[in-house]
């Protein structure tokens, strides 16, 4: 597959998007991963896609074949892809492996900047799987600290 797309085992996926449950994905079949974890769905006559940055589940079309007209533009590579990020991740030798997607350092939604400095390779179950999580905390909330599996770090 080419350098904007991942190819995540089924398993992977399904443990990738436990925690995006709270947006109705369920009954979609996701069929197409970018390189970072955003998630194209099919479901109900229509192509989603679940955008992990923003944390919403949007309308893109109709058909696959539409879907793949709008990645082959500019725009489409743009706002789909992160196209410009993964070109540069991949000339800086930044290069995934099995299990991998790239990822922002800091979420743009904890203050994180939306630029090449901020973007890192990730696990791609975490990465997704956290984000869904974060995306569910209230606007506002102070975070002083996180755990992993209730340990402290």
């Amino acid at each position: 597959m080419n350098k904007f797309f991942i190819k995540p085992s089924e398993d992977e996926i399904v443990r990738a998007l436990e925690s995006w449950q709270w947006l109705p994905i369920k009954g979609k079949k996701p069929f197409l991963v970018t390189a970072f974890g955003d998630v194209f769905l099919s479901g109900d006559e229509r192509i989603w896609f679940l955008d992990t940055l923003e944390g919403e589940l949007k309308d893109v079309c109709g058909t696959e074949a539409e879907l793949h007209a709008i990645l082959q533009t500019e725009e489409g590579e743009n706002d789909f892809l992160l196209a410009g990020f993964v070109e540069r991740a991949e000339r800086e030798g930044m290069i995934l492996g099995d299990g991998e997607c790239y990822d922002f350092t800091i979420n743009p939604v904890l203050g994180g900047e939306v630029e090449f400095e901020n973007v890192q390779v990730q696990n791609f179950v975490a990465a997704i799987n956290i984000a869904g999580q974060i995306h569910q905390i209230p606007p506002g909330t102070k975070i002083s600290r996180f755990t992993v599996d209730g340990k402290e770090p």
